[in-house]
């Protein structure tokens, strides 16, 4: 499953869901959804939340290891 910490990364910015939603475009329930793991966003979206956070999508979404 793929995970992100979008959410901690913005809360560390300060910028509010409502910001990044507006500067990628989106609406904020898609950025509640992504914060949340209910939705793996598609390779254009992750590379502009990439580029928005200057980080490497790595930074932003990892695979979590099956238990």
């Amino acid at each position: 499953m793929i995970k992100n910490n979008i959410k901690k990364i913005r809360k560390e910015n300060d910028i509010t869901q409502e910001y990044i939603a507006e500067k990628l475009g989106v609406t904020r329930q898609t950025i509640i959804a992504i914060e949340n793991n209910k939705y793996n966003p598609s390779l254009e979206l992750a590379l502009k939340i990439s580029k928005f956070f200057n980080k490497t999508i790595e930074n932003i979404f990892y695979e979590e290891e099956n238990k």
